[in-house]
């Protein structure tokens, strides 16, 4: 059983995450708590699996009681329960940052109840399940895995950098970012699995540390060197070619792999519209979206990089590449953006 501290000064909000947690036969709540202080008691009192923590709460708020729970327990997955507001966003934004594991979205007070249930167990669920499968969350000195790389037809000098994230994703998208040269040289394209709002809070606290230019991306830009465009939350961005080069179209098509931005469909579209002149890096995250595109930028001859398990929150969606055989190397995170730079400048060479 999967041990779960529940965290919300609302009544109603905790009755309604442990209602839908009962519904999964391998979790347990063993407990709940009203505030940031009995948050802290709570899980050096019941030592949980992972904790679900609100934001704004009395006494000691979300990001007070994740900072004393970090001091004391550094591996515990943290997952907090925001609002899809600008306010919501930033403070979960920050929290990310402060360490927590992951982060869900409470349900509006438009829906049914039943609605409620729904979207806090699908959400929830399969986080708890993938964070608590977890041995650490933390960078640890566990051996690095690498892959030799493999030759590969000559693609051409690389003409993008696409990059695919989901949980742990902003704080990894932060190391990356803040790394990656102003001279890069060529567009960067990134899809990080986040709602309207928190996409466009995560892309401004990026343009803060970045060399690079970083905003949303919008229906029809071009992608131009220097600049790095992110896809918005509930927005699909595709790459097509057009009279002009390459332009980007966003649309709200079906979701893929249960997502929308999902990685796939701008892997998969960049492929059309770059061959394999591109490098695609797959960082932390649940699932395994992007794993269809890496095929098929792979076959073009795309370099394809992922971070290691022993960095990524949760290794699902580089691992599905890894596993597969796709990716000329597997990195910790801090090595990932020199191996990038290297890639896009063609530093990067079959059996280096």
């Amino acid at each position: 059983m999967i041990r779960v501290l529940v965290v919300d000064d609302s009544a109603l909000i905790r009755r309604l995450i442990s209602t839908a947690l009962s519904e999964a036969a391998d979790i347990e709540i063993v407990g709940t708590a009203r505030d940031g202080l009995e948050a802290v008691d709570r899980v050096d009192e019941l030592q949980p699996d992972v904790v679900t923590l609100d934001i704004e709460m009395p006494r000691l708020d979300g990001l007070g009681a994740l900072q004393r729970i970090r001091e004391k327990h550094r591996r515990l997955p943290v997952i907090m329960f925001s609002t899809l507001t600008e306010r919501g966003a930033a403070a979960t934004l920050e929290a990310l940052s402060r360490g927590a594991s992951d982060y869900v979205t409470k349900p509006s007070n438009t829906g049914s109840v039943a609605e409620g249930l729904a979207s806090v167990r699908d959400q929830l669920v399969p986080r708890i399940r993938a964070l608590a499968g977890r041995s650490t969350l933390v960078p640890s000195a566990a051996p690095v895995r690498r892959t030799p790389l493999v030759a590969k037809p000559a693609a051409g000098v690389p003409q993008v950098l696409l990059v695919g994230s989901s949980t742990g994703g902003p704080d990894a998208l932060a190391t990356v970012l803040a790394q990656l040269p102003a001279d890069l040289g060529v567009p960067v394209l990134m899809v990080q699995h986040m709602p309207p709002v928190f996409t466009t809070m995560l892309a401004q606290r990026l343009d803060r540390i970045s060399p690079l230019k970083v905003r949303e991306a919008v229906d029809g830009d071009v992608p131009r060197a220097g600049e790095v465009l992110l896809a918005p939350g509930d927005f699909h961005l595709r790459l097509a070619t057009a009279a002009g080069g390459v332009r980007v179209r966003l649309d709200q098509g079906p979701q893929e792999n249960f997502c929308r931005p999902a990685v796939d469909v701008l892997f998969r579209t960049a492929a059309e519209a770059y061959g394999g002149r591109a490098v695609a890096t797959v960082l932390t995250g649940m699932g395994q979206d992007g794993l269809e595109g890496v095929r098929v930028l792979a076959a073009r001859g795309a370099r394809v990089l992922v971070q290691d398990e022993a960095t990524s929150v949760v290794w699902g969606m580089p691992g599905a590449v890894a596993h597969a055989g796709l990716a000329d190397e597997t990195l910790p995170l801090a090595e990932l953006p020199a191996r990038m730079v290297a890639a896009v400048r063609g530093g990067i060479r079959a059996g280096r």
